[in-house]
């Protein structure tokens, strides 16, 4: 039913919620867990500091998406653990769209967001990562309650 979910983190507690969901539910039905987590990058004047810092043997680890990759390692641990197979994207930029553009050129079958910004009054004047993708998906999507 499901060959393809996407599922988007930020390394929160909500969204580690959502990750773990998805991938039990990858699991169980043998689908393909493609996860992922938008970024800004880093600004230039930390990359100095932080790369001056470094020790010299590890110098090249620090890059524009560092932390981005350390959230897309978390979240794959947990679908891998449960025998998922996992394909990680960083995309620089707004969440929701990321998650979207993964969707739509992997082919995925199933989107699972948590239900994280759907609440209050701000959904209508923000509009929040959940509202966003569940009104423009390429596919079906679950909102997994995570709060």
């Amino acid at each position: 039913m499901f060959r393809t979910i996407v599922v988007g983190t930020d390394g929160s507690e909500t969204a580690s919620k959502a990750v773990g969901q998805a991938a039990e539910l990858a699991a169980n039905v043998g689908s393909t867990l493609l996860i992922v987590s938008a970024f800004a990058p880093v600004g230039p004047t930390r990359l100095r500091e932080e790369s001056s810092q470094a020790p010299e043997d590890v110098r090249w680890m620090v890059n524009p998406r560092e932390d981005v990759d350390a959230t897309l390692s978390g979240a794959a641990e947990v679908a891998q653990e449960k025998g998922v197979e996992v394909a990680l994207f960083a995309r620089q930029g707004d969440p929701a769209d990321a998650i979207l553009d993964v969707a739509e050129e992997q082919g995925a079958d199933l989107i699972v967001v948590g239900n994280k910004g759907m609440t209050g009054a701000k959904r209508f004047l923000l509009g929040s990562v959940p509202n966003k993708v569940s009104h423009h998906a390429p596919c079906s999507v679950l909102i997994v309650r995570t709060t």
